[in-house]
């Protein structure tokens, strides 16, 4: 199906009581809790394999000089080591994804610059720490905020990097209100759960590659070029996937260099783990960002100028950038505008995509803005943003599919008892803490991508799904399942779930917050076609036929569906964006709020409740979509207050790299947490009529905690994340202004 016009009446929305928005639980979770899904390096199908430990470089720019690998080749249990002269022919860099260990140039610290492979980990992690490499080491650039007058307008990825409409400069000139603010995010790192990890071995001049992969379709593709082999000669296998928030989303050194180490060692398998220190150093990050956000208004705080420049950075020959600009492109009404992004080149890894790229910290400084005018207007933050809701796309001129910005802040400032905010900041206490509140928007772009699948229904009334979709911990074994159930009406638990493989149809992967809409709209596809072929086979109305319960059923007629199968029915299904993407402005939106208390000797931040409220097209699971959310805003809260790489200006090192100094929210640090969903269908977007919301929890939601952070301090941070010191130095200024005065 080609997504060209809006969705009409679909099986989904005639059968409520389906299997489609029941908040069951998930289907491969006896699995987990059994055992009995295996990551990739857990996987036993290739047997014999050897094990692969890589080595690193330990400065950020400059040669090898030389390295010495006689005395590991020595060491007990090694088969092979493999470094840049006796590395196998490679082909071109494609998305990210390039040749390794291909010279002598060293780019960024924690370059691979050594495979060694032995008969267990444990002799092969001894004798990497045996290769002795020495290096002609040269000056690098390291700090964005040192590189702005050098970065660049990059290259147009999605969308262009820069837009305007009107006359910014003197639309914010002549605004009575103004704002000018500049904000700064930290580099952060995706610290997923599961380590990088692959076996991988040949069979002739094919390879197949075990791997932890959040898009195998497009890692095949991109392995392909770098192995010179034609695409269908390399295979990913990812069934199971701890987590990735975009880590993933490319092939990485465990995967070339598994496949590349069993090629010197005729197709034997070779599996390799990235240890937890190299996920921070070698694979990709998010880049950090210098923001800058201008804001102009009239008295009754209608915005008039709106500008949100972004610069970031990635590594050399490189052209990723953040577009945190972006979601400003079309939150707010404002007749002049303007967004722009810069892209600096640092000798650090590459910057890729992480959790909601763009808008997870764009919002962080945007929002914040936001409720920096709604102070000098004296105005209440929601109201303000209610008096600049749009009618449509401000910058694209079409209408949203849908869009309910306005309900979620409304119905969430009654649920979490705004009317009850004291609006002067630092004027509440609870004891030793100083008591705040703030809210924020989340948006969240909703795109589709091309997908296939193919099923089968089994003459005993199963039905096996197949397409080359991951599931990496947010449920999609669970509603891909709950869709082919309702579509054929046969039980939950009589659908099989076949992910993970290029050798089945291709899929979106699991990335950007299209992976559900993507993959589900393409398997309720080839359910329709099942549907198609079942009812050919009977003599009954197609336009109110129902199937449930194994039958289907027409008026009063009904006709089981074990008598219609035979020897088995086959259907594949396929969805492809079309112009609706371009006819209507598509996002998901919620509103956050949050409450903190500030210690007011210590300058200690504790969360103490929180509230998102969300919309996102039909909720296909609610117990799946409220942990998707929740999550989120946790990844929010984490960027808001403690999560950061702090890098060595000197050597472009990550000091923290690893999750005992890289800190993430933890269950003590997390008090109570809703997310609600308003009732929604999306008929522009898909045939389900969702929304993605994999990364609509995190937009806005550090900027929610940062303004409730001022509201009980009256301290504004415009340096994330904001931790203790820079409140302590807060209290001092304060201190320090009243003495003063």
């Amino acid at each position: 199906m080609d997504m060209s016009q809006p969705i009409g009446v679909t099986p989904l929305d005639t059968h409520p009581d389906g299997p489609v928005g029941q908040p069951i639980d998930r289907v491969d979770g006896p699995l987990k809790v059994a055992g009995r899904a295996p990551y990739a390096y857990e996987s036993r199908e290739m047997q014999n394999p050897g094990y692969g430990f890589v080595v690193t470089a330990t400065i950020a720019k400059g040669r090898i000089r030389e390295i010495d690998t006689a005395a590991a080749e020595r060491m007990p249990g090694v088969v092979h080591v493999l470094t840049h002269r006796n590395v196998p022919p490679q082909g071109e860099k494609k998305e990210q994804v390039g040749p390794l260990l291909t010279g002598t140039e060293i780019r960024h610290q924690g370059q691979p610059v050594a495979l060694v492979v032995a008969e267990s980990f444990e002799e092969a992690r001894a004798a990497a720490a045996a290769i002795r490499v020495t290096y002609d080491e040269q000056a690098g650039s390291y700090v964005l905020a040192d590189a702005l007058q050098a970065a660049k307008k990059p290259e147009k990825a999605r969308t262009p990097p820069d837009s305007s409409l009107g006359d910014f400069e003197a639309g914010f000139a002549a605004a009575p209100v103004r704002i000018d603010a500049r904000y700064t995010t930290p580099v952060q790192s995706h610290a997923m759960m599961e380590p990088h990890a692959t076996i991988a071995a040949w069979e002739g001049d094919k390879v197949t590659l075990i791997t932890a992969n959040q898009m195998p379709n497009r890692g095949q593709d991109a392995l392909a070029s770098v192995f010179k082999l034609p695409k269908d000669n390399v295979r990913l296998i990812s069934r199971f996937v701890g987590g990735g928030f975009g880590g993933k989303l490319q092939p990485q050194a465990d995967a070339i260099l598994a496949a590349l180490a069993s090629k010197n060692l005729d197709g034997r398998p070779v599996k390799v783990a990235l240890t937890r220190q190299q996920v921070f150093t070698t694979t990709t990050r998010r880049s950090g960002t210098v923001q800058r956000v201008r804001l102009g208004a009239d008295r009754d705080g209608k915005l008039t100028a709106i500008a949100h420049e972004s610069w970031s950075d990635t590594a050399p020959g490189d052209s990723f950038f953040e577009t945190s600009a972006n979601v400003t492109r079309s939150l707010y009404a404002a007749p002049n505008r303007l967004t722009a992004h810069r892209l600096a080149n640092l000798n650090l890894l590459p910057a890729s995509s992480m959790r909601a790229p763009g808008e997870a910290v764009g919002m962080l400084a945007f929002e914040c803005a936001m409720d920096e005018l709604a102070e000098a207007l004296a105005l209440d933050p929601i109201e303000l943003r209610i008096r600049n809701e749009p009618a449509q796309d401000p910058e694209k001129h079409v209408p949203f599919s849908t869009r309910q910005l306005v309900p979620c802040l409304k119905e969430g400032a009654r649920r979490f008892g705004w009317d009850a905010r004291n609006p002067k900041p630092a004027s509440v206490r609870d004891g030793q803490w100083m008591v705040g509140t703030g809210v924020a928007a989340a948006a969240r772009l909703n795109p589709l991508q091309p997908a296939k699948a193919r099923v089968r229904l089994a003459p005993d009334g199963t039905l096996t799904a197949r397409m080359a979709m991951t599931d990496i911990g947010t449920g999609t074994y669970t509603i891909l399942s709950q869709i082919a159930a309702e579509m054929l009406g046969v039980k939950v638990s009589e659908v099989r779930m076949i992910l993970g493989d290029t050798a089945d149809p291709m899929s979106s992967g699991s990335g950007g917050s299209f992976g559900a809409a993507s993959s589900g709209s393409a398997l309720y596809m080839a359910c329709e076609d099942l549907r198609r072929q079942l009812l050919a086979k009977t003599d009954l109305n197609p336009d109110n036929a129902v199937f449930a319960d194994n039958r289907i059923t027409s008026g009063n007629r009904t006709a089981s569906l074990r008598d219609l199968i035979g020897p088995g029915l086959e259907a594949e299904g396929e969805i492809k964006p079309g112009e609706n993407e371009k006819k209507f402005s598509q996002y998901s939106y919620g509103a956050h709020f949050a409450e903190v208390g500030v210690d007011a000797d210590t300058g200690e931040i504790r969360l103490r409740r929180m509230l998102g409220v969300f919309t996102g097209g039909r909720i296909l699971n609610p117990k799946t979509a409220r942990s998707q959310a929740i999550g989120g805003m946790v990844f929010g809260v984490g960027a808001a207050l403690m999560e950061a790489i702090e890098v060595d200006p000197r050597t472009g090192s990550f000091v923290n790299h690893d999750l005992a100094e890289y800190h993430v929210p933890v269950h003590a640090d997390l008090p109570e947490i809703d997310a609600v969903f308003l009732p929604e269908l999306d008929d522009k977007a898909n045939p389900l009529k969702s929304k993605g919301l994999g990364e609509l929890g995190i937009c806005g939601a550090g900027a929610a905690v940062a303004n409730a952070v001022y509201n009980a301090t009256g301290i504004r941070i415009r340096d994330y994340p904001l931790t203790l010191d820079k409140i302590l130095e807060g209290f001092v200024a304060k201190e320090t202004g009243q003495r003063r005065a």
